[in-house]
């Protein structure tokens, strides 16, 4: 008998204004606000936002020796998010209202699924559709 599984991964983020981030993620996306971790001078060294079952975490971007840059710093994305949502449209109309970049707009693809890309604050690329893959524990590779 199959199982659904928990996530495993939890993608993480850094921002140059995290706090700013924090909030407007949750505004623009529809994000929980789980969980801050105050940093010093007003920074936050780990916040975490919920969507569903799963985290984003996300951080004040410092020269901490990981050697993250911000979108802005490189000149594009070097990766995106993809996050499956139940009602694309009214999320896409959301995520446009609170500010958010639209960087392609919504349409059927022709894997049957409906969606959008949109670009935060900061320049961080997020994909939002239909599709929703089942993960499942029948069969291990």
């Amino acid at each position: 008998m199959s199982q659904i599984l928990l996530p495993r991964m939890f993608p993480f983020l850094r921002y140059k204004d995290a706090a700013a981030a924090f909030e407007w993620l949750a505004l623009a996306f529809g994000f929980e606000k789980h969980m801050v971790v105050p940093g010093p001078k007003g920074t936050i060294a780990h916040a975490e936002l919920r969507y569903g079952n799963s985290l984003v975490m996300i951080g004040t971007l410092e020269d901490d020796g990981m050697g993250l840059k911000s979108p802005g710093e490189v000149g594009g994305v070097t990766q995106g998010i993809y996050v499956h949502v139940e009602d694309v449209n009214a999320h896409h109309d959301r995520a446009k209202a609170a500010g958010a970049e639209i960087a392609m707009a919504l349409e059927d693809t022709p894997y049957g699924s409906r969606e959008y890309l949109a670009r935060d604050l900061e320049g961080h690329l997020w994909s939002f559709g239909s599709y929703g893959p089942v993960v499942d524990s029948g069969k291990k590779n």
